[in-house]
């Protein structure tokens, strides 16, 4: 798209939105793909800070801190950030805490073929996301868009206007600047766009297809098995043997766990043509899994309890915030209560079985 405004701009002097992003520094490289950017890093070592300052008792000295991470080099780099964040003051073992490299948990998505083929890599299950491309409102933005760059609305289409409003978000994210890319969307054009990435993280990590949220309890039994396992050793006056666990993964491990555990769920599905309906929709990716996107589960021994179910209770916590339980809509819950309405992920969801392929020939739009 730069490259098609630098050799309209040599001809183009009337266009001032073509000339202004003509000038543009093309800051962007291959290089930069896939790292964190500096202003990741430090998210993620304020983030360790408040975490430290929250949750005092358990980022004391010389407690232990279990770190896992996906492979991805970003993920690396965001839990060593975490890890700096926390001092020197904390003795983790030293500064190097070991990262354990699990992807199997950080990114179960990769190793779940019924996934993989049926909606990863088939574009049918896209079905959605590409109508809504060619549909009145992202059809709107890109004759707006167009117009604004003096170019035919025939060289320009719904990616190449995506690339632009990312372009516009990522100099603001990553360097805090208004980007000259920002000019040509206004707040309702922003709003589309919003809601062309949120159908395709509903359909390829939410509620679209079951398998995307399914796919994730291996990751939601073992955050399960880990409390469990404080449960035993506290009943046992035993120390917590894993007293502070952090997994660093993607939005994509964060959002398809959201889903699983029903939270940020709409009455009807997001879809091509339901656009203005879905107005104050409940599933908004920005907001879900923003940068830095965090869940922790908090698990709390009370001593002074009525009856020994209460003993035990927990807090969520969605990007610091308290999420309320959704079987009482109370911010704390029994841990008791907590196993016993995710009883039937608990019990009955085998990441092997959910994840094969069906064996009989059936065409994929059926099997979704």
């Amino acid at each position: 798209l730069h490259a098609r405004l630098l050799r309209r701009a040599a001809g183009a002097a009337a266009c001032p939105a073509a000339s202004a992003l003509a000038e543009w520094p093309m800051w962007y490289e291959e290089s930069l793909d896939g790292r964190l950017a500096p202003q990741g890093r430090r998210d993620m070592e304020q983030l360790a800070r408040r975490m430290a300052a929250r949750f005092p008792a358990l980022f004391a000295a010389r407690r232990r801190l279990a770190l896992a991470s996906s492979s991805k080099h970003r993920c690396l780099q965001s839990g060593a950030a975490f890890r700096r964040g926390l001092g020197p003051t904390l003795d983790f073992g030293g500064d190097e805490v070991e990262v354990e490299v699990n992807d199997s948990l950080m990114r179960f998505f990769d190793h779940c073929a019924k996934f993989v083929v049926l909606v990863e890599e088939n574009d049918t299950a896209m079905c959605q996301v590409n109508a809504f491309k060619e549909g009145p409102e992202m059809k709107k933005v890109l004759e707006k868009v167009a117009s604004a760059l003096c170019l035919p609305v025939e060289e320009l289409n719904a990616d190449l206007v995506q690339v632009a409003f990312l372009t516009c978000s990522y100099e603001l994210a990553i360097k805090n600047v208004t980007s000259p890319w920002c000019s040509l969307f206004s707040e309702e054009d922003a709003k589309v766009l919003e809601y062309l990435n949120d159908l395709k993280q509903y359909w390829k990590r939410g509620y679209g297809y079951d398998i995307n949220s399914r796919s994730s309890c291996i990751l939601f039994q073992d955050i399960f098995q880990h409390l469990d396992r404080a449960v035993e050793e506290s009943k046992s006056s035993k120390p917590i043997s894993s007293p502070l666990i952090v997994q660093v993964g993607h939005a994509e491990t964060l959002q398809p766990l959201l889903a699983l555990m029903g939270y940020f769920k709409d009455d009807e599905p997001l879809l091509a043509n339901n656009y203005a309906r879905q107005a104050r929709r409940k599933f908004r990716s920005g907001r879900i899994v923003p940068y830095a996107a965090n869940l922790v589960f908090v698990l709390y021994h009370c001593d002074h309890v009525n009856a020994s179910q209460e003993e035990y209770q927990v807090q969520l916590l969605l990007n610091e915030k308290l999420l309320p339980f959704l079987h009482s809509n109370e911010t704390t819950s029994t841990y008791t209560d907590l196993k016993d309405y995710y009883k039937d992920i608990l019990e009955n969801c085998h990441f092997k079985e959910e994840c094969e392929l069906p064996q009989a020939n059936v065409t994929a739009v059926d099997e979704l």
